[in-house]
């Protein structure tokens, strides 16, 4: 039986674009109002999901969301034909407009919490989407999410999909951005992770000052119950206060974590001594390589400027490992030595791949948030939805689909364009048969 990290990167929406939303996040807010270009972003993703493909990596596609969320705008008391509430808002309440306009559903490491049947006690793969309380313009994406990766693992013998948690900042929950796991193979139960900012019910835990915590420990602690997942497995850890307020807005942006290794900045954590002593005895007698770059190697702001630990952690066909990292870490003199000289360790990480994704990267997000990790064996693997599997015709078919529908350039105030709404709606109607994910999309059902 062959086991696989499978990695599912979110394809680029039509409606890409820098509205500065997320506050605690520099890059999007430095980068907010300029123009983008959606066709740009959407093939920086499949090219990147393309050569994953070719390194021998097994790749899935996660489809988009809906925007503008004209649902929601209805929610909000926008009235008449879709055009009309589109213009209502973004002449009443432009802030609003511009949240359900968000691209950042591309950014799949926010979109759910994945345990692999290694790990949990009824053996299936469980899903929690992330409910992103802590920003409007995320919180709309958990009903969507949910429906799509239940049509990707459509197969209830060996996939459990939850209801995400309550939608209240007591259990707020980021998915995958802070949470990672550490196994001896894919196959082999892990130690699973959970990583968070602040604590909802305990005001003596210390919580950042200036910036959001987004993750809860309470809602870490119901996402392990409902995975089934034992405390022998576990590891609730919490991030620094002040490396949040350095604009660490999810543990994905200052550490990484894969099979043996774990790749952390020295600030990344508190307590870090005895949560590490966990981890190491929880994961048995295999050394874990616990891989710390110090402040005089490279700073937190210079981690955050190029996003060197919101890289992939990927094992190769022949068992050593690669770091995929965003062009920004080459072009950064600091961090591409380092990164030259960690190479020549004595570690499982033997070489690095620089991927230009900086229409992501723009807008706050590098390569490990344009990800999902799910751990699948042959069997699993072979019960999820085909037609999401990347494949040199999935490729090329889904290129053709960008040149089709996507716009070269997408100003602030394009967004207001009613005929934007039905150039989104008709390409995400082709996505779902290409993909053949069914009606998953608010206006399709």
């Amino acid at each position: 039986m062959h086991h696989y990290e499978v990695n599912f990167d979110g394809l680029v929406g039509p409606t890409h674009n820098y509205a500065g939303l997320s506050y605690g996040n520099v890059a999007s807010l430095s980068n907010a109002k300029s123009t983008s270009n959606p066709k740009a972003a959407a093939k920086q993703g499949l090219a990147k999901m393309k050569a994953l493909h070719d390194m021998g990596m097994v790749q899935g596609v996660l489809a988009p969301q809906e925007r503008p969320d004209v649902t929601t705008l209805r929610r909000l008391g926008f009235s008449g034909s879709d055009a009309e509430v589109l213009t209502q808002a973004a002449q009443q309440a432009p802030a609003i407009y511009h949240a359900v306009c968000s691209a950042s559903s591309m950014w799949t490491a926010n979109a759910a919490t994945v345990s692999p049947g290694a790990d949990t006690v009824d053996g299936k793969v469980h899903f929690t989407p992330a409910n992103l309380t802590n920003k409007f313009h995320r919180s709309l994406e958990p009903q969507t999410s949910g429906r799509i990766l239940q049509a990707m693992f459509n197969n209830s013998r060996y996939f459990e999909h939850h209801l995400h948690l309550p939608d209240n900042e007591h259990f707020g929950d980021e998915g995958a951005a802070n949470h990672t796991r550490l196994c001896r193979n894919y196959g082999h139960a892990g130690v699973e992770i959970f990583t968070y900012g602040r604590s909802a019910f305990n005001p003596n835990i210390p919580a950042p000052q200036r910036y959001p915590a987004r993750q809860t420990l309470e809602a870490s602690q119901a996402i392990a119950r409902l995975h089934g997942l034992s405390d022998e497995n576990t590891v609730f850890i919490q991030q620094n206060p002040a490396v949040i307020d350095q604009g660490v807005f999810h543990n994905d942006v200052i550490a990484v974590g894969n099979q043996n290794v774990f790749f952390y900045h020295e600030d990344a954590f508190l307590d870090k001594e005895s949560k590490f002593a966990e981890i190491q005895r929880k994961f048995g007698d295999d050394p874990i390589h616990f891989i710390e770059v110090s402040s005089s190697e490279v700073t937190v702001e210079e981690a955050v400027q190029t996003y060197l630990f919101n890289t992939q952690l990927i094992t190769l066909q022949d068992g050593t490992m690669a770091i995929i990292a965003p062009t920004e870490c080459q072009e950064h003199p600091r961090v591409s030595a380092y990164l030259a000289e960690l190479v020549t360790r004595d570690t499982p990480i033997r070489q690095v791949h620089y991927f230009d994704v900086k229409q992501s990267m723009r807008n706050g997000g590098g390569p490990a948030c344009l990800r999902l990790r799910v751990a699948l064996n042959d069997t699993e693997l072979a019960a999820v939805n085909p037609a999401v599997m990347m494949s040199d015709e999935l490729f090329a078919r889904l290129n053709q689909w960008v040149d089709k529908h996507y716009r070269d350039e997408l100003s602030i105030a394009d967004l207001q364009d009613p005929q934007l709404l039905s150039e989104s709606r008709t390409a995400l109607d082709e996505l779902t048969q290409i993909l053949k994910l069914g009606s998953v999309y608010p206006f399709q059902r």
